[in-house]
C-alpha cells in the first residue's frame, strides 16, 4: 500500500505542477513577444505572480476530501487483502499438520488439498494486482480531476488579474528566490475553495 501512496502523490504533484505550466496557454504568444521585447529594450513589463504548490494542496478542499476517500478505499483494499491472506494461512498450516500427520485418504486427496491451496494463493496474487492497478487508475483520475480544476479556475480568475505568466513553486525545485508580493497561493486557494461543492467528491 506504501507504493499506492508514492502513485498517490507522484501523480498529483506532477500532476499539479503541469497545471501553471498550461493554464498559460492563452497566454504563450503574448508572453513570448513581451519577452523578446523585454530583452531587447532591457526592461520588463511582464505581470508575474507565483503559486506554492504545497500550501495549496494542503488548504484545497477538494483534494483534502479526495485524499480521504482514497485513504479509506486503500484501507478497504488492505483489510480485504489482510483477511483472505490470513485465511490462506490458516489453510496452508491445517494441510501441512494434516499431511504430517497421514490425515489424508489417499495421496491424491493430499494432492487436490495441496493444489486447491496453490489456486487459492494464485487468486489471491491476482485480486492484490488487481485492487492495485484500480487504486492507481483512480489516483490517475484524481490527478486530472485536480489539473482540471484548478486550470478552470485559473482561467477565470485570470481574466481580472491579467497575469502574463503564472509560476509553480515546489520548495525549491522551481524558485530560489522570489519577492512575497508576488505570491498569490492564498488567493488561488480561497477562490478555489469557494467554488468547491463537496458533494462533486465520490464517496
Amino acid at each position: 500500500m506504501k507504493k499506492t501512496n508514492f502513485i498517490l502523490n507522484g501523480f498529483l504533484a506532477l500532476a499539479t505542477v503541469l497545471v501553471f505550466a498550461q493554464c498559460s496557454d492563452n497566454n504563450n504568444a503574448a508572453t513570448s513577444t513581451s519577452a523578446h521585447t523585454t530583452n531587447t529594450a532591457g526592461s520588463s513589463n511582464m505581470k508575474i505572480a507565483y503559486v506554492e504548490i504545497d500550501s495549496l494542496l494542503t488548504k484545497y478542499n477538494f483534494w483534502n476530501d479526495l485524499n480521504e476517500v482514497m485513504i479509506q478505499k486503500e484501507e478497504n483494499i488492505r483489510t480485504t487483502l489482510n483477511e483472505k491472506a490470513k485465511k490462506l494461512d490458516a489453510d496452508a498450516k491445517e494441510f501441512q499438520r494434516k499431511y504430517e500427520n497421514n490425515g489424508y485418504a489417499s495421496p491424491e486427496r493430499a494432492q487436490q488439498e495441496y493444489q486447491r491451496i496453490q489456486k487459492q494463493q494464485q487468486d489471491l496474487q491476482a485480486l492484490q494486482q488487481k485492487l492495485s492497478e484500480e487504486l492507481a487508475s483512480e489516483n490517475q483520475k484524481n490527478g486530472l480531476q485536480l489539473r482540471d480544476s484548478i486550470n478552470s479556475f485559473l482561467k477565470i480568475y485570470n481574466q481580472d488579474k491579467g497575469y502574463d505568466l503564472i509560476i509553480s513553486n515546489t520548495g525549491f525545485d522551481n524558485l530560489l528566490y522570489a519577492n512575497p508580493a508576488y505570491n498569490i497561493t492564498q488567493e488561488i486557494i480561497d477562490g478555489l475553495n469557494a467554488r468547491y461543492s463537496p458533494s462533486s467528491v465520490k464517496k
